[in-house]
């Protein structure tokens, strides 16, 4: 038996695959231990002495199945866990959603004008002192907070404009008085 170690070399190097890979016509043999460049390799591939064998397969089929049952939430007990509740889904994670969440929120608000920038600062400092647990939350607190200000407001306007009324009333008075007063004197002078 002839050692066709150099053209498996040569072979697998032409046909840019790793040795294992190379497949060379064992009808062939003496054939192929003429061969002794990469030239002559080429030549026999061309020929189909010498095959660049197909990959193995390795079938994922199995292993989709399973991820999807795992997405169905199962296989996922008590028996199956290693790590830590900790390790598995650290709650520094779900705070930086969260946070993330609200403010990407708040951003929205301020810009869209529903809440203005002293309301936003307010809301922000809250949102980091984990006063809402989420968008809801936060949604109804700010549509709240906006009716109250909207009553004070309200309330306020409603204020000044009795505080003008009576204002105006009472210079009205003061003015019909002094009338009445000047009328009395010139009424006094006249007899």
């Amino acid at each position: 038996m002839v050692s066709l170690k150099l053209q498996k070399r040569l072979a697998a190097e032409v046909l840019k695959c790793g040795k294992r890979k190379v497949w060379l016509d064992p009808n062939e043999v003496n054939e192929i231990s003429m061969a002794n460049s990469r030239q002559n390799i080429r030549k026999l591939v061309k020929d189909g002495f010498v095959i660049k064998k197909p990959e193995n397969i390795h079938s994922r089929s199995r292993a989709r199945v399973a991820a999807a049952a795992k997405a169905k939430g199962r296989h996922t007990g008590y028996g199956k866990r290693r790590g830590t509740r900790e390790a598995r889904l650290p709650t520094s994670l779900l705070w930086m959603r969260r946070m993330r969440v609200l403010r990407r929120m708040l951003r929205k608000y301020r810009d869209a004008k529903k809440i203005d920038k002293h309301m936003y600062h307010e809301l922000y400092l809250k949102v980091k002192g984990n006063v809402y647990k989420n968008k809801r939350v936060l949604m109804e607190s700010i549509h709240k907070e906006k009716a109250e200000r909207l009553r004070e407001k309200a309330i306020a306007e409603q204020f000044d404009a009795r505080r003008t009324k009576n204002k105006a009333a009472r210079l009205r008075k003061l003015e019909r008085r002094e009338e009445r007063l000047a009328q009395g004197l010139n009424f006094e002078q006249k007899k």
